[in-house]
């Protein structure tokens, strides 16, 4: 590819102060969790969303930078490719007309956005991963030019020492090579946040866990890239891979990845701040000047920099967050299982059938994972990223002691999982047309058999078969996908074909 992998930048000398201030900044979270200093939750819920920039052809354009000048606020900010932005929303309180007033702020949003990008040449479009993108499009060149996007990059690949290897076996396989990261500027999700109490944290990040082969399977929208048609939610393996910092001899030794489902069901969010640190070398070894005991001592609150940024090369799919606002420490739960898109309804649907599940599940006496091993939740996800909406999925036998089914997704949906979102958003105080409307399109779905990956490769078989070729069919299927999301109505309601 006419790229090299570049070398470390970083000392061993200051690595070992990393690690040293590491150890200290989890030692003053244990004990701000200890004495109860966090601040008490006010049920607020946050929304990211990532966003690709295509032309009128449906091909990526590389102009984040442009854009962002033209939109002109700080709700949009650059993200790894030079063909992505991010949205965010500010949190809202999870109840009332919450999901309608999201939905409004969000077309607002996002139509302000293409409205800006259509003059200069692009489009907004809401995907897990750009059918069209090309191997040409994701090298370092077309890297956002930010700092800490180049210093990624070139700490993932001095820890690799080699080129990134994907490898990806689905309908089709892929495998391709790169001498940078920028494959997973591809991937584009939604990420939704939940602040917590101490005390509530292990049952909210434990439900996130158990569904989120449910989110997958009714929100998959990722199943092309290079050409290939994959698994049904291909970003999860292809940012898996792309952020492999694991040369090939430590993979075969069973080193964790830094994307990483995880491995067991936890008793507090300390657990993973743990492992994070037990497991993971330092990707990033940049040490503040705070000393955290100090300020602490002082009365103060410190932002134990080095555990945030550390925890950030981490990529759990449910991630904790700690952060503190006004001089308060908080915690959050970080659900980044999503892909975008297709259309804000469809990503408020998912949103309402994740935070209904999670409080529902975290209120439940007898929890779901108690009684779901954890390598059943894995194998599920696993089993939902590959399959999508046609995945079969394990989980705890309805009204009977022990025991555990596997059943189809959808019909796990219909039958058990949506009455309890629908009273989990109850609990929390969403109103009724809300919590209505929103999970009436998972229902739709379900009955239907079809989200966006599902239609997508319908799209795409059905293009193929008209005669077209390859990249043909898939430019097709992404210029239809555009015209319908800005029409705005929810994927499953969207006409087959191109």
């Amino acid at each position: 590819m006419g790229e090299k992998v570049v070398s470390d930048g970083f000392d061993l000398s200051a690595r070992h102060r990393y690690r040293h201030k590491l150890t200290e900044c989890l030692e003053v979270f244990r004990s701000l969790l200890d004495e109860g200093r966090f601040e008490r939750p006010r049920n607020l819920m946050g929304l990211e969303i990532e966003l690709n920039l295509a032309d009128d052809d449906g091909m990526p354009r590389m102009m984040n930078a442009e854009v962002l000048r033209r939109i002109g606020s700080r709700d949009f900010q650059t993200e790894l490719g030079q063909f992505n932005l991010e949205v965010n929303i500010v949190p809202h309180r999870l109840a009332g007309r919450v999901l309608d007033q999201l939905a409004e702020e969000l077309r607002t949003g996002l139509g302000y956005a293409d409205r800006q990008a259509q003059e200069e040449g692009a489009g907004i479009v809401m995907i897990g991963i750009l059918p069209t993108l090309t191997e040409d499009d994701l090298v370092s060149s077309n890297l956002t030019a930010v700092d800490r996007y180049t210093l990624l990059n070139d700490q993932i690949m001095a820890s690799r020492g080699e080129e990134v290897v994907l490898d990806i076996e689905g309908v089709e396989r892929l495998t391709r090579r790169s001498a940078s990261i920028a494959p997973e500027a591809a991937c584009t999700s939604v990420q939704l946040h939940l602040q917590v109490t101490p005390e509530r944290f292990a049952d909210v990040w434990n439900a996130s866990q158990a569904v989120s082969a449910v989110q997958i399977a009714m929100g998959a929208n990722s199943p092309f890239l290079f050409g290939r048609e994959l698994w049904r939610e291909s970003r999860i393996p292809l940012f898996l891979q792309a952020t492999d910092t694991r040369p090939a001899e430590l993979r075969a030794q069973g080193v964790r990845p830094r994307t990483w489902f995880g491995e067991r069901w936890i008793g507090s969010a300390y657990d993973l701040f743990e492992e994070n640190l037990r497991y993971f070398p330092a990707l990033l070894p940049i040490c503040e000047d705070e000393d955290p005991h100090s300020v602490l001592r002082g009365g103060g609150m410190p932002g134990l920099h080095e555990l945030v940024l550390h925890n950030g090369t981490v990529y759990r799919w449910n991630r904790p967050v700690y952060a503190v606002s006004d001089g308060v420490p908080h915690l959050r739960v970080e659900n980044r299982v999503l892909p975008a898109g297709p259309t804000v309804s469809d990503v408020l649907a998912n949103t309402a059938l994740y935070y209904g599940l999670v409080r529902s599940l975290a209120d439940e006496p007898r929890p779901v994972w108690s009684r779901l091993p954890f390598a059943a939740a894995s194998a599920n996800f696993d089993a939902a990223c590959r399959y999508g909406i046609e995945a079969e999925l394990t989980w705890p036998r309805s009204g009977r002691p022990g025991g555990l089914v596997t059943m189809p997704a959808v019909r796990l949906v219909q039958e058990e999982l949506l009455p309890l979102a629908a009273a989990g958003l109850e609990a929390w105080g969403v109103e009724r047309g809300d919590r209505e409307r929103c999970l009436g399109i998972i229902e739709e779905r379900c009955r239907r058999r079809v989200n966006g990956a599902s239609w997508q490769a319908a799209g795409y078989h059905r293009a193929v078969d008209s005669g077209l070729d390859r990249e043909k069919a898939l430019a097709a299927v992404t210029r239809r996908y555009c015209e319908l999301a800005r029409e705005g109505e929810p994927v499953h309601t969207w006409p087959l074909g191109v």
